[in-house]
């Protein structure tokens, strides 16, 4: 079994781990961080039970800060998802990649993010008229930053829509067709509906729309 407990709010993050951890009955645990951190260790707690414990809990605080140990563990992680012993990962933030990784082997995701206060002070509207003028570089750069400073996928879309329908309003076709934008529209509605029933990441599955809208 695998618990992931990751991202930039050290203090929510911590607590959640403790609270987890304290509730376990296992009385075997053991804590690598990236300087002890041991890979024929880590491939014995993957195989089984110990020689004075049936099951016990292996921690690893921050070991990602290392790629060679992080590409070790990824490649482990099968083993780990299979073993009757609990893994522990304390991270700080990680790449969508590495999130999807844990996913791929059904670990428990705990990811605790800072809310960021620039978000409010972000022009959501500069989307819409990369949107306008057909500007697909422009489009995908704002889309990113709006994304990193935590703009929901929401705000976003919900902008684009209103601005493809006040386009079709206004009967502005210099760079769509009318059939292009009601296309956009009907397409842009169902967006996140659809990617959440399917099980896909909403960001991804957004961020494939922008690139391949025109």
């Amino acid at each position: 079994m695998i618990y992931l407990f990751a991202g930039d709010d050290s203090k929510k993050k911590i607590a959640s781990y403790e609270n987890f951890l304290n509730s376990l009955k296992e009385t075997a645990v053991f804590v690598f961080d990236k300087k002890d951190f041991n890979p024929m260790q880590v491939e014995s707690f993957c195989s089984g039970s110990g020689l004075f414990f049936s099951k016990c809990v292996v921690v690893f605080k921050n070991i990602f800060e290392q790629e060679e140990t992080r590409d070790f563990i990824f490649e482990k992680l099968g083993l780990m998802g299979k073993s009757k012993n609990i893994f522990i990962f304390i991270e700080g933030k990680l790449k969508k990649v590495d999130l999807d990784t844990f996913r791929k082997e059904r670990a428990e995701l705990n990811v605790f993010e800072l809310i960021k206060e620039k978000k409010e002070l972000y022009n959501s509207f500069i989307l819409a008229n990369d949107f306008e003028r057909k500007d697909k570089l422009n489009l995908w750069i704002h889309f990113r930053q709006a994304i990193d400073l935590g703009v929901s996928m929401e705000e976003l879309i919900g902008i684009l829509f209103w601005k493809a329908k006040d386009m079709l309003l206004k009967r502005n076709f210099s760079k769509f067709s009318e059939s292009e934008l009601q296309n956009f529209v009907s397409k842009i509605s169902y967006l996140l509906p659809e990617a959440r029933k399917s099980g896909n990441d909403d960001e991804t599955t957004f961020e494939k729309f922008l690139l391949e809208a025109f």
